[in-house]
């Protein structure tokens, strides 16, 4: 997953360094708000090897040719001058470099096998991601993850349902149900992104009546899924 997001976020925003990566990762797709530097950098070297991506070593102070001096006049002064330009030298040789990652053509291949990829289960922060990075998709395989998430959280409060909450005291009971209201929020949302998408009027009512089948009986405001 860390891989996909890297090569996502190289793919829409070009040449990052590696603190800015994990800045991203944090809080700009907040989904990997745990990323450390010791999981990112074996990540990126990885991409690297693979050759997903490409570093290139950019000082932190760009290099400024310098100018020609016109001649003072005076040798004292000249030899002044030289001495000022062998210490702007040395110091310029000894500054600090940060490498700059960029996607390659194998990268963005990758990011597309990746994004299309699914294992049996995408669980909310894989199916997030991959979300976030849906507009990279064709038509086909955005409904094709907007329906298999459908599924699975139709699947699990179907079995809540079944299980019930009888002999369950009062704050068990309330888990159960906010657990329950939450499936039946994300799966609201999932049905009119389906329609965004831009289903057909009869598969539209179908997904409307699998959602009453799987036990959504209350109409939600389009807002963003609160499935932990």
């Amino acid at each position: 997953m860390l891989d996909l997001a890297i090569l996502g976020l190289l793919e829409e925003r070009g040449e990052l360094h590696g603190y800015e990566i994990r800045r991203q990762l944090r809080e700009g797709l907040g989904l990997l708000a745990n990323v450390s530097f010791g999981s990112l950098y074996p990540a990126l070297a990885r991409l690297e090897a693979a050759g997903a991506v490409e570093a290139t070593e950019v000082p932190l102070v760009a290099d400024v040719p310098l100018e020609p001096v016109p001649p003072t006049g005076s040798l004292s002064g000249e030899l002044a001058v030289l001495r000022a330009r062998r210490r702007t030298t040395r110091r310029s040789r000894g500054q600090r470099a940060r490498k700059v990652y960029r996607i390659t053509d194998a990268g963005r291949a990758m990011f597309a096998d990746l994004l299309a990829g699914s294992g049996p289960t995408d669980d909310s922060r894989s199916f997030g991601l991959r979300l976030a990075f849906a507009r990279h998709l064709p038509a086909p395989a955005r409904l094709a993850l907007l329906e298999r998430r459908r599924t699975q959280l139709a699947e699990r409060l179907a079995e809540i349902r079944s299980a019930g909450s009888s002999g369950l005291d009062v704050y068990a009971r309330s888990v159960v149900e906010h657990t329950a209201d939450a499936l039946e929020h994300d799966i609201g949302w999932l049905d009119r992104l389906l329609e965004s998408e831009g289903l057909s009027a009869g598969t539209s009512r179908h997904a409307t009546g699998r959602a009453t089948a799987g036990g959504t009986s209350r109409h939600h405001s389009l807002e963003s899924p609160r499935t932990p």
